[in-house]
């Protein structure tokens, strides 16, 4: 083919260098335009002052496009809430509520999400009644906007403490809610016998929760309590949140334990049981986050590994002959620096998410083992093919990402990366690919 290329030049009295020169133009203005189609664009650059720092969640995105979600610290030094909305053809944030960091909470780790009355609805690892907890052992609160017009710049939002944690602890995951108002999330800590410690975390490997409005207040209820690798394959030290299929079942992941210590997938269903879906044995560990469910009903989650023994990795559970089978999707190359974000499906089954490591270090800002990347994973035949979208500097554009990613209409990413930036203290990026 090359051949008759450089024939019909010759042919039509076209110089071939400058056919050659021609064609590498083209490849370059081509290539040059992929790489501008596929940008990370910083969004807001944190400051550890107001507006937070370390935003460690990912976000939620609402009906207009706005992004709202959390900040780890910052604020008044216990993290914040805000709100990152369009202005113009800018975007601007706005802290929606500063954590002081006692009885109203402190160190959000999870992402804000909408309730059935369209508030906001969240938890903190900290704060709350101290208890046996240095810190305060966390709450879960819903924040709403001012009931009168507010006047001035900033606006803080109203806040209400649904739970503070005594017998449970370190809420880490974001909140889901059944089709009657009912909240369900996880605990990290405690659960049978409060908090405490004790050999293989019992009695404290931390729980299922849910709340349940009541007469204008919220009553707790422990649906299971994790008993860690002492008795029997439960695992222990819940990170994640809760997923519901059709049938009102509960579906999860707890962090360690289970018969290799490297974590489980979990079933609860309405009648109280629970069902091991998965041990992590032999492979990838560690999950931290929610896993998400396709058309099918086939579940796909992430793990995170850690530093000394476990990669981490990305998995479905599918329905099977009235059981589940277990598969990995796709295995990352180092130790500790997998994915911790929950995954975002499209119409065409492509998986999109976040690591927390990997992609290089270009900029010597972080470990060997990289800064952290955007990734796709696309179906291919009996499985799928993993896709590089954008590695992390650790420079302007952040670093270590634990987040989800949320998509808008353009087909445009938006998540948070936890360090790094103008300040050292994180981003929020947006992602065109």
């Amino acid at each position: 083919m090359a051949s008759q290329k450089q024939n019909r030049s010759w042919n039509l009295g076209i110089d071939l260098g400058m056919t050659l020169a021609y064609v590498a133009l083209v490849l370059l203005i081509s290539a040059a335009s992929q790489l501008q189609a596929q940008t990370l664009t910083v969004l807001h650059s944190f400051t550890s002052g107001k507006d937070g720092a370390n935003p460690v969640a990912g976000l939620t995105m609402d009906a207009a496009g706005n992004l709202y979600g959390t900040s780890q610290n910052g604020g008044a030094g216990n993290g914040t809430v805000f709100k990152l909305g369009h202005a113009g053809s800018g975007w601007t944030l706005t802290p929606l509520y500063t954590f002081g960091g006692d009885s109203d909470g402190a160190h959000p780790v999870a992402r804000v999400v909408f309730g059935p009355n369209h508030t906001l609805y969240g938890t903190t690892k900290n704060g709350g009644t101290t208890g046996d907890c240095t810190g305060g052992c966390g709450t879960v609160f819903n924040l709403q906007p001012q009931p009168n017009a507010c006047t001035t710049a900033i606006c803080p939002w109203v806040e209400t403490i649904l739970q503070r944690f005594t017998t449970l602890a370190f809420p880490e995951s974001e909140v889901v809610f059944d089709s009657a108002g009912n909240l369900y999330g996880t605990a990290y800590s405690g659960g049978t016998g409060g908090v405490g410690g004790g050999n293989g975390c019992w009695p404290s490997c931390g729980a299922v929760y849910e709340l349940s409005p009541l007469n204008g207040s919220w009553v707790m209820s422990v649906l299971h309590n994790f008993s860690g690798y002492q008795y029997g394959d439960d695992g222990a030290n819940p990170v994640g949140g809760l997923t519901f299929d059709s049938a009102g079942n509960l579906y999860g992941t707890a962090f360690t334990y289970g018969d290799c210590d490297y974590g489980i997938a979990f079933q609860l269903t309405p009648s109280g049981s629970e069902h091991l879906l998965h041990d992590s044995c032999g492979e990838a560990g560690n999950p931290a986050a929610s896993m998400i469910a396709d058309a099918a009903g086939n579940f796909y989650g992430t793990m995170l590994g850690n530093g000394s023994a476990e990669k981490g990795g990305v998995f479905t559970l599918k329905p099977s002959g009235g059981g589940w089978m277990w598969e990995s999707v796709y295995t990352f190359p180092w130790n500790g620096g997998g994915s911790a974000g929950a995954l975002l499906i499209d119409s065409a089954g492509n998986l999109y998410g976040t690591t927390v490591a990997g992609g290089g270090n270009p900029l010597g800002k972080c470990p060997s083992n990289g800064c952290g990347t955007i990734f796709q994973l696309t179906p291919s035949g009996s499985g799928f093919s993993y896709t590089q979208l954008y590695a992390f500097t650790g420079g302007s554009d952040g670093s270590a990402p634990y987040s989800n990613l949320v998509q808008d209409t353009d087909g445009n990413f938006y998540g948070t990366a936890s360090t790094g930036g103008a300040d050292g203290y994180g981003v929020i990026f947006k992602f065109t690919p």
